[in-house]
């Protein structure tokens, strides 16, 4: 039964678990920030805290705990944490920048040319993809948090995957 399997991998369903609460966690960040709620933020890219960063944080430190730091898969697993979140507000935060200074252009061009010649038209680019270091370092502890918590609470030992 496969998916016994995985529903019974702590590393897995704790990573999960840290994903889907921070994306909870940023709906209820942005409604009160905007003031409305926005559905699409249970799902979006980007905004506080970082579900990327939770998700590879909370991964980290549940392989760390169950197979020791000194083991490669631990390595693997910290590594991919620093890249993903390094990605997150390196390649990804500009990319968003770099949709919101198109959008610009675009609407100055639409604006400038008749409605007849223009050949530009606005397109609907996704600003919000990337993260500020805070959101990472944010999403990041939320991570850690989770896989503390579910340590605790489903009582796993230390080294249980060796």
């Amino acid at each position: 039964m496969i998916i016994w399997d995985l529903l019974g991998n702590y590393v897995i369903t704790a990573s999960v678990a840290a994903w889907l609460l921070t994306q909870i966690m940023k709906f209820f960040v942005a409604w009160f920030v905007d003031g409305k709620p926005d559905p699409h933020r249970l799902f979006g890219d980007g905004g506080m805290p970082s579900a990327h960063s939770a998700t590879v944080v909370c991964l980290t430190v549940m392989i760390g705990y169950g197979c020791g730091v000194g083991s490669p898969i631990f390595a693997l697993a910290f590594l991919f944490a620093i890249i993903v979140m390094h990605d997150a507000t390196g390649v990804r935060r500009e990319t968003g920048k770099q949709a919101t200074l198109l959008i610009e252009v675009i609407g100055t061009l639409n604006g400038i040319i008749s409605e007849k010649d223009a050949i530009v038209r606005r397109q609907k680019l996704k600003t919000m993809v990337g993260h500020t270091p805070m959101q990472v370092f944010f999403g990041a502890l939320f991570g850690a948090v989770v896989a503390v918590a579910y340590i605790l609470i489903f009582r796993l030992e230390y080294g249980a995957y060796l």
